[in-house]
């Protein structure tokens, strides 16, 4: 029987710990310093502290994700299949390939894949370094490709 943890730890996570001890200990250096060198100890510590807590909150904002978590019965392996590249947008997708610094054609293979895996465009744009046009028309061909038919019988 496999266990699956119900919050992963992420190096996100290993992060904000690490700012939240350091804030800690921050706090008692402050209360344990000699009573001339507080004043001093307390500017510097609140900048730092400071610092820490921007981190801190960009840290916990960029852990929001927008990508589709994976079903518990979906196999990972199905993601790259020999019927992964169904329905790509080729027709589409040839003048951006013939353009100058055009990405690669297995760029663009990995960026459907994960369009068909319910990735928005802003996620594939940023994590692949495509245009977001580029993987806007992709998700919007992989929606057009996923969605159930809905013509009349």
């Amino acid at each position: 029987m496999t266990r699956t943890a119900l919050f992963p730890w992420t190096s996100r996570g290993t992060a904000l710990c690490g700012v939240l001890l350091l804030l800690t200990l921050q706090g008692i250096a402050v209360g344990v310093a000699p009573g001339r060198l507080r004043l001093f100890l307390s500017g510097v510590l609140i900048g730092a502290s400071a610092a820490g807590l921007l981190l801190a909150l960009l840290l916990a904002r960029s852990g929001r994700g927008t990508a589709r978590p994976a079903a518990p019965d979906e196999d990972d392996t199905q993601w790259f299949s020999a019927r992964s590249l169904d329905g790509f947008p080729m027709e589409q997708v040839r003048p951006l390939l013939l353009s100058p610094g055009a990405p690669g054609l297995n760029r663009l293979y990995t960026a459907w894949v994960f369009a068909t895996h319910g990735h928005d465009p802003q996620w594939i744009a940023h994590h692949l370094d495509l245009s977001t046009p580029t993987a806007r028309l992709l998700v919007t061909a992989a929606r057009h490709h996923t969605a159930p038919d809905r013509r009349p019988q």
